[in-house]
């Protein structure tokens, strides 16, 4: 399954089988974000609620 980052438009290619394709594909209000974008919006979230994330 293809998908496109909500944020960047970049497609990704996605397994079938996958839980994630499987919900994109059944409940259309959820979106995709590739993981470049998931991990900088949750490094965002976290220092803004005051969690800091460690670095390895």
């Amino acid at each position: 399954m293809r998908a496109k980052c909500l944020l960047c438009n970049q497609i990704d290619q996605i397994s079938d089988d996958d839980p994630l394709a499987k919900r994109l594909r059944n409940r259309p209000i959820h979106t995709y974000t590739c993981p470049e974008c998931y991990d900088r919006i949750s490094r965002k979230a976290k220092t803004r609620r005051g969690v800091t994330q460690s670095t390895e």
